[in-house]
């Protein structure tokens, strides 16, 4: 396969969906830190040879389709990852000490799914998924009557 990567004993085509929150599910990935996070997340991925396939900002979450090498672990990565770009982003913003506490900026844990075969669905999942929030948003703010009170 093409696709396929080598070590020098090994082929290899790991590919991981992880999503991960900032702290208190907090609306802030939108704005002026966007930008300045998705350069720190690929920057990051560059500093270990991750691939970044696809990846999103939502408004309290980040979506991310990314290669990771065998001999990295997906926790090890995610520790790496969430933590240096926490310092980074308290560094670049020094405000966000007094909303978010001490150098803290993302949640605990995180969502990890292997993508075998099925690359190109969580990809279009993930470019799309902004869009289908919006759209139930807008279905669901729709107030019921209750047909029993007069």
């Amino acid at each position: 396969m093409s696709s396929d990567n080598s070590l020098s004993h090994t082929r290899w085509n790991c590919k991981y969906h992880i999503v991960f929150i900032p702290k208190y599910r907090r609306k802030v990935v939108y704005g002026k830190l966007r930008r300045d996070i998705g350069a720190i997340l690929r920057r990051l991925c560059d500093m270990k040879d991750v691939e970044i396939i696809e990846a999103h900002a939502m408004p309290d979450h980040i979506h991310m389709l990314v290669k990771i090498p065998p001999k990295m672990s997906v926790s090890y990565f995610m520790g790496y990852l969430k933590g240096k770009s926490s310092l980074m982003i308290h560094d670049r913003h020094a405000n966000l000490k007094y909303n978010h506490g001490n150098r803290t900026f993302w949640a605990k844990g995180y969502y990890v799914s292997t993508v075998g075969l099925n690359q190109k669905t969580v990809a279009k999942y993930i470019r799309e998924q902004e869009a289908e929030d919006r759209l139930r948003d807008i279905m669901s703010k729709r107030e019921y009557v209750d047909p029993f009170k007069k």
